[in-house]
Formats: structure tokens, C-alpha cells, sequence
């Protein structure tokens, strides 16, 4: 790689991170932006430390919030935030750990921290799910394809029927679903009118000219809310729900073991219907996707398949055009007028060394959210799953397209078509595709984590929207905190790519591991932050993200393993080529060795960790506690008791209470 354009790179992308990282330092300190840099404080009622008094330290940048999150222990984060967090924060330090000793033990090494981090992670898991024995889902089965019951026509009467029958001892209670969607949108009309009702009640005090009309205006709103009562009443009576019954329930038992035998047993000779799987915990339901038909759901992941493939040929043309500009001398072939940037001093460096990763990254930036509303359209009945399924998607296709694609796009069909008409001559072009792009890739490494790390942390777009919202329509009123949810989808594809990168060319150019180093270290220290002050949790799958996450690394060591049988072989050393494939089957029988030992535990619920959760229930006397939590859990939204807080109406009271 020419010096001068790393040298152009990273001159930019350091200057670039240090300005938004001062700037970040001395916004966070500003009380008035609170609601941005502290909202899980602010939600936690946690006290926040900002000085409101005008002094020349709070415009000064500080490393204060860096000291802070390094002093975070993993103890803190497990019990504060839950497994999920934990994992996510590992990835980091796992990938940190490797590359820091990858320059001599990068397979070997690189397995025994893969074995360790998974057996450590599986003891947590088990722990945690003692820890979370209170959990309603603990209770509790998702049942779908229930069958319909002609006599009664419902679906209800079916579920009580069959479980009392086949669980006597252990069912207690069922909650059928139900078809909610125009009481759903009652519920929000409802909503809204009361927000007018109660906007145009706070103008008519502050305004005396407006009181007359506002009073009007008031009492029209109220008699509309008053008809969207009478509405949502008329629905929730039995007799429309019962016509509204869909074939999937949430059901209750008296005990964990009960729960976990249901769940995980096939309940009728035919598999399509009495479906039953382990309930999601009531903040993870999605309960809109419960509504679609469980035999539809194959269409929906074909659909999602086309989706994707089509995003993944689109993106085939720029992720080539970007290479055409990284290397200069194709620029000039292809486009004769870009010989002008020699004219300028440093502007070659600037357009072949910085300018392509930029690009490359705007490109990817809007894949994680095209790939969570396709998981959305896959019909996931949790936003754990739909957020696993978008992670899993966005990693293979940076993979396909950021990383194989830039690595061939040079010339692209001829190699495809070498390694499909020769492969086991596959590792040399792969080798040769990875000796011939290191420089882009440092580049990448510098941009997504000094540019986007930055940016993470800065919110940009959120401080303009607060600025905008608290200068105009919402000056002098309470400010609310900005909650969001860890973006794992977002972030883990993209450090388990730079792993990868990592792993690959730690023999072929070891200059690339310095800055991944950095990257990692950054976004520990970002992320730490984030978690602390910014992110909350909206669920605990109990440590569910580390199976995929270790696919991702376990893709990255057999990738790495055969560009060293490529390099080996381009070296014209075919005994070291020859004594690397020992390496690949270690790890195909690690990997083996691995989904035998572990992965079980992270999908069932073992029959001895339930049966002994349930005698310390027992012995503590919280058994009932714990089954009346479960019972009340379940209700769906749409039938939970509203109040519209207006007064004089009718939806001042519960309109109805669950079964």
C-alpha cells in the first residue's frame, strides 16, 4: 500500500474522531441535553451530576465519561443490563484478546478462547436463568394451530379441553389471542383525542380571547371520545371477541417442569397442529405477528429470501464501482477526466485512500434497517428473534458483498469462474484476492470505527431534533428522555466483519492489526457508555445472541485457515500448505464437539433446572406469587384496562378486565 494514502486516511479519520469526541465531551456535560446522553438514568430515576452553573469547564473537552466506563466491571453489567449485554460487550474484548496474540497462536489460541468464552457463557446462562426463576415466561407456552371447535365455535374451549386433559396436574389457565386490530386503532384514535382534548384545556387558560371557542372545540372532542368508548365496549364484549378468537394461546402451569415438558414435546401425531414452544417474556411479544398464520410463515421467509437476494445484486454495483476508485489506474482507464486529481497536491492520496471506505460505508449504513423490516415481514413472534434473524442476515450479506465482493470485484467473473472450473486452486485465488486488497481494508477498519464510533456516540441526528423541537413547538415544556434499545442487529454484524478482516490478514499484513486494536478498544469504551447512560433493556433472552456470534467467529478462523493454505501454496511451500489442513479439521471437530455440548442449552430448558427452580420456589413460599405473576402477564394490549384521563367521561374507568 502506498504510505501516503493510509497516511491521507488516517491523518482524516483521526482528526475527524478527535473533533467529534471533544464535542460529544462537552455536550454531555450541557444539563439541557439530558434527555439525549442519559436517558436510561433519567428513566431509572437515577441521579445525574451536571453542573448548571455557567463555568468555563463545561465548555472544556474532558476523557471524564472514557474513566467512567472503564471502571465498569462485567459483574456490574450482568446484573444492571442481563446476559444479552454481557455478550455483546464480550465480542469486543474476545476480539481484542485474539488479535492482540493472533501474531502467533491466531488458530490454536483462537480456539481455546472460543471454548473458554462459550463455557463461561453457557455457566452464565444457566445462572441467569436460576436468577430469572420469577419470569413469567417460565410458566408459560406459547400454543399455535389450535384446533377449531364446531360445537362452541371458538378456538378457547379446545385449549381448556386438551391441556386439563393431557396436564391435569400441572395446567392451570389459558389466555386465547385474539383479531385486534380495529380495536387497536380505536385505542389510538381514542389516544389521540385526548391529547387535543388536553392541548386546547392548557391554550384556553393560558389565552382568554381563544376560551370561548377552545370550550366548544373541547366539548365536541369529548362527545367523539365518549363514541369511541361505547365502541371499544361494544368490541370487547364477549360475543364480538368470541367471533374474534384467533387459533393461538399463551398457556399457564403450575410449575415450571409442567411448563418446560409442554413446550418441548410434540402434542399431537400430526406436527402442523398443537404447536408448542417455550413463550417469549411478555415485553419481547410481538403481538401483531401473532395474528399471521403459522402455515403461512414458509412464505413469508421466501419472500423475505427474494427480498434479500435482491438487495444483495444491487448492492453488487456500487460495492464494484468503489473498487474501480480505490485502485487509480482502472479509474483512469474508465474514466479518462479523473487524471485532473494528479494536479492537486494530496487530492490522489485523499480520493484512492479515504474517499472508497467513506463510500462504502454510506452504502452499508442503510443495510441493518432494510434487513430488520425484512425479519419484521418473516412473521417472528418476538423482537428477539426478529433482531437475532436481522444480525444473522446483515452478517452474512457484509460478508458476501462488503468483504468476498471488494475482495474479487477486481475481476470478478473470471475469478468465479477460475475457482468454479478448478476448485481446489480456490485458497491461491482467495489468497491472491487478499494479499491485493489490504489497503482498502485498513481504510475500512479506520473509517467504521474512528468515523462511525463517533458518530454513535455524538447522536447527531437526535441533538438537531431535540434543538429544533425544544426551540419551536415544544419550548417550555418537560423534556423527555430519548429511550432506545441496544441496536444489535447494527453493531455486532459490523464488529464480527472487522473480526473476520482481523483473523484473515493477521499473516498476510500484520500492519492492519494495530488499527483493528483501536477499533475494538473504541468501541468497548463507546459502547460501555452507551449502555451506562443511553440504551435500555427491552428484553433477556439469557445470553440467545452467543451461538450466532460464535458462527461468526468460527466462519472467520476457517476463512483464515484457507488463505493460509493459499499463501502457503503461492509461497511455493507446499508442506506448510499441506500441515495448515490439520488446523481446518481441528476446528470442523471443535465445532462439532461444540453444538453437542452447548448449543442444546441456549434453545431448551433443561427438566432438572426447572424441577429444582420449583422447589426453591416451594421452599421460599413464593411459588403462587410467582404462577398469579405469570397468569396476569399475558393479556394481550388491546384488552388491558384504559384510562383516557378526561373528565367527566366514560373512559375514566376500566373498560374491561382480562380473563
Amino acid at each position: 500500500m502506498k504510505a501516503e494514502n493510509l497516511l491521507a486516511s488516517a491523518s482524516i479519520n483521526i482528526g475527524v474522531a478527535m473533533f467529534i469526541l471533544s464535542l460529544f465531551s462537552i455536550l454531555k456535560k450541557q444539563p439541557s441535553n439530558a434527555p439525549i446522553y442519559y436517558p436510561r438514568r433519567i428513566s431509572l430515576n437515577h441521579h445525574i451530576f451536571l453542573d448548571e452553573r455557567f463555568t468555563f469547564s463545561r465548555f472544556l473537552p474532558s476523557l471524564e465519561w472514557v474513566r467512567r466506563a472503564s471502571r465498569v466491571s462485567e459483574g456490574q453489567i450482568l446484573q444492571q443490563c442481563g446476559l444479552d449485554v454481557l455478550v455483546f460487550i464480550r465480542l469486543f474484548k474476545f476480539g481484542l484478546w485474539v488479535h492482540l496474540s493472533c501474531l502467533y497462536f491466531i488458530s490454536c489460541y483462537g480456539l481455546y478462547l472460543l471454548y473458554k468464552e462459550y463455557k463461561d457463557i453457557w455457566l452464565k446462562r444457566i445462572q441467569q436463568l436460576h436468577n430469572l426463576r420469577h419470569r413469567p415466561d417460565q410458566f408459560t407456552v406459547l400454543v399455535r394451530e389450535i384446533p377449531f371447535c364446531n360445537e362452541h365455535k371458538a378456538y378457547g374451549c379446545c385449549v381448556d379441553h386438551f391441556f386439563s386433559k393431557h396436564y391435569p396436574s400441572s395446567y392451570q389457565s389459558y389466555q386465547i389471542l385474539y383479531d385486534c386490530e380495529e380495536l387497536e386503532k380505536l385505542l389510538i384514535h381514542g389516544k389521540s383525542i385526548r391529547e387535543r382534548i388536553e392541548k386546547l384545556t392548557q391554550q384556553s387558560l393560558t389565552n382568554r380571547y381563544t376560551r370561548r371557542s377552545d370550550s366548544s372545540k373541547i366539548e365536541i372532542l369529548k362527545e367523539m371520545l365518549q363514541d369511541v368508548c361505547h365502541k371499544i365496549r361494544h368490541i370487547r364484549g364477549e360475543v364480538m371477541l368470541s367471533e374474534k378468537e384467533l387459533p393461538v394461546a399463551f398457556v399457564t402451569f403450575r410449575s415450571r417442569l409442567g411448563a418446560a415438558l409442554a413446550a418441548q414435546s410434540q402434542q399431537h401425531s400430526n406436527p402442523l397442529v398443537w404447536i408448542t414452544g417455550i413463550a417469549p417474556e411478555p415485553r419481547d411479544v410481538l403481538w401483531s405477528n401473532l395474528a399471521i398464520p403459522y402455515r403461512h410463515l414458509p412464505l413469508h421467509e421466501i419472500v423475505v429470501f427474494l427480498l434479500a437476494s435482491l438487495l444483495t445484486i444491487f448492492f453488487a454495483i456500487p460495492v464494484t464501482a468503489i473498487q474501480g476508485i480505490a485502485k487509480f489506474e482502472k479509474l483512469r482507464k474508465w474514466f479518462p477526466p479523473a487524471m485532473a486529481v494528479q494536479l492537486i497536491p494530496g487530492l490522489r492520496s485523499i480520493v484512492t485512500g479515504y474517499l472508497p471506505s467513506v463510500i462504502l460505508n454510506f452504502f452499508i449504513y442503510i443495510v441493518p434497517f432494510s434487513m430488520i423490516a425484512m425479519a419484521q415481514m418473516a412473521g417472528y413472534i418476538s423482537r428477539s428473534k426478529k433482531d437475532i434473524k436481522a444480525c444473522n442476515m446483515v452478517f452474512y450479506f457484509l460478508v458476501g458483498n462488503a468483504f468476498f465482493l471488494s475482495l474479487l470485484s477486481g475481476s470478478l467473473l473470471d475469478q468465479i469462474g477460475e475457482s468454479f472450473t478448478h476448485p481446489k486452486d480456490f485458497p491461491g485465488h482467495l489468497a491472491g484476492a487478499v494479499s491485493a486488497q489490504a489497503d482498502f481494508f485498513m481504510t475500512y477498519i479506520l473509517t467504521n470505527g474512528l468515523f462511525g464510533f463517533s458518530l454513535e456516540i455524538l447522536q447527531p441526528g437526535l441533538f438537531m431534533w431535540n434543538y429544533i423541537k425544544s426551540h419551536t413547538w415544544h419550548r417550555g415544556k418537560r423534556k423527555t428522555a430519548y429511550l432506545n434499545s441496544i441496536p444489535y442487529y447494527r453493531i455486532i454484524p459490523f464488529v464480527a466483519l472487522s473480526i473476520l478482516i482481523g483473523m484473515v490478514y493477521a499473516i498476510i499484513s500484520p500492519l492492519l492489526l494495530p488499527f483493528l486494536v483501536g477499533y475494538l478498544l473504541l468501541g468497548y469504551v463507546v459502547f460501555i457508555n452507551q449502555i451506562e447512560d443511553v440504551y435500555i433493556t427491552c428484553y433477556e433472552t439469557c445470553g440467545q445472541y452467543w451461538p450466532y456470534i460464535y458462527q461468526y467467529i468460527l466462519a472467520a478462523l476457517i476463512l483464515m485457515q484457507i488463505t493460509m493454505v493459499g499463501v502457503f501454496g503461492l509461497m511455493s511451500k507446499p508442506s506448510a500448505s499441506i500441515s495448515t489442513i490439520p488446523l481446518l479439521l481441528l476446528t470442523f471437530g471443535f465445532n462439532e464437539y461444540c453444538k453437542r455440548r452447548f448449543v442444546p442449552t441456549f434453545h431448551k430448558y433443561s427438566m432438572q433446572d426447572a424441577k429444582k427452580n420449583d422447589e426453591l420456589d416451594e421452599q421460599n413460599g413464593v411459588m403462587e406469587t410467582n404462577l398469579q405473576n405469570a397468569l396476569d402477564a399475558y393479556c394481550p394490549p388491546c384488552l388491558r384496562p384504559v384510562d383516557f384521563e378526561v373528565e367527566e367521561s366514560c373512559s375514566t374507568q376500566p373498560l374491561i378486565s382480562p380473563k
